[in-house]
């Protein structure tokens, strides 16, 4: 599928792209190639393809959580910039 000056000057303009003439020789080729392949793809035969949301299996990748060693208030602490009564002290956020 060929695009036409006029269709690829639109489209830079509604992605708000300015493009000189040269780039426009240039993006025409391109979008024009990608439309080619698009249009390949809609002629492959799906009809034998079940309808899918999720083309892999729904496997989780995390870690089983597992309890280790704690820090004590004191090493958690410890390089705290600022503390007061044993627990971080961090600037408001909201005021009152």
């Amino acid at each position: 599928m060929s695009l036409s000056e006029a269709e690829v000057r639109h489209v830079a303009r509604l992605a708000r792209i300015a493009l000189s003439d040269e780039e426009i020789a240039v993006m025409r080729a391109q979008l024009s190639a990608i439309l080619d392949y698009i249009a390949m793809l809609q002629e492959v035969d799906v009809s034998d393809v079940p309808p899918t949301a999720q083309v892999t299996g729904l496997t989780t990748v995390w870690r089983p959580d597992v309890v280790g060693e704690m820090l004590t208030q004191a090493q958690a602490l410890a390089n705290a910039p600022d503390q007061q009564d044993g627990m971080f002290r961090v600037r408001a956020v909201f005021e009152e």
